[in-house]
This record gives C-alpha cells, structure tokens and sequence, in this order.
C-alpha cells in the first residue's frame, strides 16, 4: 500500500511542534490542585518530622510505638492527594508527586532536613516545645517549597514536569531510613 500524502515540510513540521507545545502550557495552566493540598502536606510533614524527632529522643516502649503513625500519616496523605489530583484532572504528573509530595526539590529538602535536625536536637535537650516549633517550620516551608515548584511548573511545564524516578525516590527513602537508624543506634 502507498502512501499517497507529500511528506511534511521543514514548516509544517515546525507548526505542528509550536501547536504542541501551546497544547501543554494550555494544559498545565488548567489543571487544579485538590483543596487544602499544600495544607495536608504540611501538616503531614510536620507530624512526621516532630513524630520521629521525640522517638529518637525518648526511648520508652510507648514513644518508639508512635513513630510509625507519622510515617504511616505522611505516606496516606502522599496517596489520597496524588489520588485526589488525579481525579481532579485525569492525568498523572511526576514532577508534583516527586517535588512536591516526596520533596524532592531542592528546598522541600533543605527544609525537611533543617527543620528535623533542629526537631531531633530540641528532642534531645527535651525542649518539647521546640520540637513542635521547629516541626511546624519544617512543614511549612516543605508546603511552600510545593508551592513555588507549581507556580513555576504552570509557567514553564517543559522545563518544570518531569519528577525524579521512583528508583531514585525509593534510594533516597532508604537512606533516610539509615539515618534515623544511625542516630538512634549512636544515641
């Protein structure tokens, strides 16, 4: 069978790449985040963070019961807020489930790591009321950290949507895990 249609032109080729792209920054510019996301993920993170900061700092049966339940609260709220953004908008898209909900951008990072190492220093000096403090800040500046990589994403989604991989998110998980275990095994 012949293919009876001219093949493109060095134009038409360029027009279809330009069109494209205009159908992704449409895209990216009407997609909605669920309500109260940054919200959850804070709250989420602040949990976890002041959660795990106390266990590693009281070693009593019941504290290192609870440790768990934060981790256990991050993870559920990941999933219902990936899900809920799904839903919302019939795609899936890495950069928002990597950056933002993993933290995986440069300043979600930053701020988990400070906001936890100044969390599990209170802890240590049992300075209850810092551990909060500085477990709020951490989930707060890990919102706003999401924040930003969305604003950033709908201005520029070729450069902002790709996420890191899930190997990636999994190595990175489980170093964070042989550090927590590090500090209390050093305790």
């Amino acid at each position: 069978m012949e293919n009876s249609e001219p093949d493109p032109t060095p134009e038409d080729a360029a027009a279809a790449l330009v069109e494209a792209e205009a159908s992704r920054t449409r895209l990216a510019g009407a997609l909605v985040l669920p309500s109260f996301f940054y919200a959850a993920i804070g709250v989420a993170v602040a949990v976890q963070i002041a959660t795990t900061a106390f266990t590693i700092a009281d070693d009593r049966w019941w504290a290192l019961a609870i440790r768990p339940g934060g981790v256990a609260l991050l993870v559920l709220v990941a999933a219902i807020q990936l899900v809920r953004f799904r839903q919302l908008n019939g795609v899936r898209l890495g950069g928002l489930a990597s950056r933002v909900v993993f933290g995986t951008a440069p300043a979600a990072s930053i701020s988990y790591v400070l906001a936890f190492g100044a969390s599990a220093w209170a802890g240590f000096n049992r300075m209850w009321w810092l551990v909060a403090v500085c477990a709020v800040a951490g989930g707060a500046a890990y919102a706003l950290s999401g924040l930003r990589w969305w604003r950033r994403y709908q201005g520029d989604p070729a450069s902002h949507s790709r996420g890191e991989s899930a190997g990636l998110i999994a190595i990175l998980g489980a170093l964070a895990v042989a550090g927590v275990v590090l500090l209390v095994l050093r305790r």
